[in-house]
């Protein structure tokens, strides 16, 4: 809907525009910049696309512009390049059970130790709230294009479970990087945890696993989710995602792989009848479920260099 909208806009002069571009990503030189990426324009390519992620509202011209068939066409063999680096290597890869880490911002003040129990207590508290939520919904407005916004994520978020991201080369974790819609936090205390061995993870590799999922542990939230994923996606209908209390009962935890992150995030999805949306759930993140993760490390703390790839810099240890 968002794409035929822009492009029925476009001018004489924005057509120029997108046949330049097209032609420029077919050009031999993209494909060979594209081969030879390295880790720092990787790191700051995908932080700059996560940064930028937003579900409350509607596309921009850029989004519109990238899902034009002729440009998806032209991006497709470009990203297959990207792909194949050494750089994004770790891309497809699951959780790695030997370097999770939590990561607080302490921009502000210093705060605890991460909470490592009391996981199924937060998962009910959760649901109750998110039911409550989608009860109350009931009195906004019909029409999804109505002035409304409320909880667009489809995480457990505000759940106080732990999360965590792996840790990357020189990089103490790959959240200080990676962030939809930061705050521009500028420092971290960064804190390594390990899980129990035999810790079932179940693992978000791309669209099928996240509607797999949903499709199991469905919870109806379409009336607290209308009017935000209305704007992102342009559809209305019934909405599903998780009910993350119910996912519990079979895993420890729920790892999104970075590929799946990039395949999978706001799209609008199907599921059976219904549809879900992944949104609010960074790259190679993991929710915990269950009190598996114990401190494996001394905690440390980080500052923001924006001069300096990857961005962070190690500033002292416990």
């Amino acid at each position: 809907m968002w794409t035929l909208a822009i492009r029925s806009a476009m001018s004489p002069g924005d057509a120029g525009l997108l046949d330049d571009l097209t032609e420029a990503l077919g050009r031999s030189d993209s494909m060979a910049a594209a081969a030879s990426a390295g880790d720092h324009e990787l790191l700051a390519g995908l932080a700059e696309a996560v940064d930028a992620a937003r579900y409350w509202q509607e596309p921009d011209e850029t989004d519109a512009l990238l899902v034009l068939p002729s440009v998806h066409a032209a991006l497709r063999p470009v990203a297959d390049e990207l792909c194949k680096t050494v750089a994004a290597s770790w891309w497809s890869s699951l959780m790695a059970p030997d370097r999770q880490c939590y990561v607080q911002w302490t921009d502000e003040q210093k705060l605890k130790p991460p909470g490592l129990t009391g996981a199924a207590g937060n998962l009910g508290r959760w649901r109750d709230a998110t039911l409550a939520d989608e009860r109350q919904a009931a009195e906004r407005p019909r029409d999804p294009a109505a002035p409304w916004s409320g909880q667009w994520w489809s995480t457990p978020a505000l759940s106080d479970l732990v999360t965590t991201t792996r840790s990357l080369g020189g990089l103490g974790a790959a959240k200080l990087m990676f962030v939809e819609d930061s705050l521009g936090w500028k420092r971290a205390r960064v804190w390594p945890l390990k899980p129990a061995a035999g810790s079932r993870i179940y693992e978000i590799t791309g669209p099928t696993a996240w509607t797999d999922l949903v499709a199991n542990y469905p919870m109806n939230v379409s009336l607290s989710k209308r009017h935000d994923w209305w704007r992102t996606t342009g559809i209305d209908r019934t909405w599903l995602m998780p009910d993350w209390s119910a996912v519990a009962s079979d895993y420890d935890a729920v790892h999104l792989t970075t590929v799946g992150y990039l395949s999978t995030a706001g799209r609008a999805l199907s599921v059976g009848n219904s549809g879900t949306v992944l949104a609010g759930w960074n790259p190679d993140e993991t929710y915990w479920l269950a009190d598996v993760l114990s401190q494996a490390a001394p905690s440390s703390e980080w500052q923001s260099v924006e001069s300096l790839p990857p961005g962070w810099t190690l500033s002292n240890k416990d």
